[in-house]
């Protein structure tokens, strides 16, 4: 109002509101997209589409991500074709997705997802109490879909064919300003969809952007609505954020944020302990290191890792119990994995690789007769011994035990046998000669999860 009142005295009209119908184009002389950076599959795709008298463009992510220089992992395209409509172009498509159908068109192991353009149906879709959305499969002009996108950096379209850029809210000075923006009203917008507030961090993390105050505003008052969100969409977004190549950055934001509470529940506790926070810091910092020398990562190493010292905490209660070892560590995997696959829809593979990693950490202690051995040939060798390394670097057991084992895994018959002779000959209670190194070696935390936190 007083804004308003100072422009009136002084004569100065307010700028009209820009038309969100039509779009801003830019010509690649202006956007600066490098063609030879879009998948030739995505070129195909939309070709097909607009041969058949449809619009098709490459849009969302992928249309920043070239904005910014940076090749796309994937490619979304959207189109004024209905699902059906796109299935009969494609030879292996297929519609999926109840809250919206997509079709995922694939070219080989190469999978492109196909959106209709959606519509401003959200007013009249079926909602839960809290207002999140649970169906909406309306569909409308390419404009609505553009105001139905979650932010400004994610709402623009490009055409492969005339090399253009469509930008209806702004796109591409909040990624020149660096700033996420989201579309709309946020306070609605999270809560048609509180997922966005966990995106909101990611994307922040994962560019480098600031976040717009009225975006960032709600956040610490809406988290809760998180909660409310199928646990099988919350892991997803998870890992999505973990494996983002900036994990540890997405997770002090995630705290920042307030969002932290009811992911990872006691991984708060954790950071704020000096030998807990070192091992996760070590852990998310390889994972970002091989994310970003395009090496795979297990998503079971690295929940492994995040929930170790609870694991570690509930261990020490039951030993203290009068547990034995063994049976005590078991008890604890299974507290801790009961917790987070309610929270979290663990994977049952994902559990099974953090139980085996979780399993071996005491049959490293056991350095004589044929348990060394034994313990070479288990499946998830490589992720318990990373694991190992991972506890040694941060200060958790003694680094001996890691070099011990690190000449055992590297040495041949002869030498192992050797390290074996010596385990026999020490005293009991005599602190053990540490194993020679074999060459020079990097940091255990910078190796750590070289084998463990690929795919295996």
């Amino acid at each position: 109002m007083i804004k308003k009142f100072i422009r009136k005295i002084l004569g100065v009209k307010d700028k009209p509101a820009r038309d969100l119908t039509e779009p801003i184009v830019l010509g690649p002389e202006e956007h600066g997209i490098d063609p030879k950076l879009v998948s030739s599959n995505a070129i195909r795709v939309t070709s097909s589409l607009q041969e058949a008298g449809f619009k098709a463009f490459v849009v969302g992510g992928a249309v920043r991500d070239l904005l910014l220089g940076v090749k796309p992992k994937d490619f979304d395209i959207a189109t004024d074709a209905t699902p059906e409509q796109v299935k009969r172009l494609f030879r292996r498509a297929f519609i999926i997705g109840k809250r919206f159908q997509i079709v995922h068109v694939m070219f080989g192991q190469d999978l492109l997802e196909v959106t209709t353009f959606r519509g401003a149906g959200e007013v009249n879709a079926p909602k839960d109490e809290h207002g999140r959305v649970l169906r909406d499969n309306s569909f409308g002009p390419q404009h609505e879909d553009a105001m139905r996108r979650d932010f400004t950096i994610n709402a623009m379209y490009y055409d492969p064919a005339t090399q253009q850029v469509l930008d209806y809210h702004g796109g591409i000075q909040d990624i020149r300003d660096k700033t996420l923006r989201i579309i709309g009203v946020p306070e609605a917008r999270y809560r048609e969809d509180p997922v966005r507030m966990l995106r909101v961090v990611r994307f922040a993390a994962r560019l480098g952007f600031g976040i717009e105050h009225s975006t960032q505003a709600p956040i610490a008052v809406m988290a809760p609505l998180i909660n409310n969100v199928p646990a099988a969409r919350v892991f997803d977004e998870m890992l999505k954020l973990l494996m983002s190549g900036h994990a540890l950055a997405c997770l002090q934001q995630l705290r920042k944020e307030g969002l932290h509470h009811g992911l990872l529940p006691l991984l708060d506790v954790v950071l704020e302990q000096p030998i807990g926070m070192k091992f996760v810091t070590l852990a998310l910092e390889s994972t970002d290191n091989r994310v970003k020398a395009g090496k795979g990562v297990s998503p079971g190493f690295l929940f492994a890792s995040l929930l170790w010292h609870q694991v570690v905490e509930k261990w020490t209660a039951y030993r203290a119990a009068g547990e034995s070892p063994i049976p005590a560590l078991h008890l604890a995997a299974d507290d801790v994995l009961d917790s987070q696959t309610e929270q979290l829809a663990l994977q049952r593979k994902i559990a099974s690789d953090m139980r085996d990693i979780w399993s071996m950490q005491p049959r490293f202690e056991r350095r004589s007769g044929k348990s060394p051995y034994k313990l070479l040939e288990h499946v998830r060798f490589r992720a318990g011994y990373d694991f190992l390394l991972l506890r040694c670097e941060s200060g958790e057991i003694d680094m001996e035990l890691g070099e011990w084992w690190t000449a055992f895994y590297e040495g041949d018959a002869s030498e192992r046998e050797s390290l074996l002779t010596s385990e026999r000959a020490a005293p009991a209670g005599a602190k053990r000669k540490r194993a020679p190194r074999r060459g020079p070696r990097k940091g255990a935390g910078a190796e750590a999860t070289a084998g463990g936190n690929s795919e295996e």
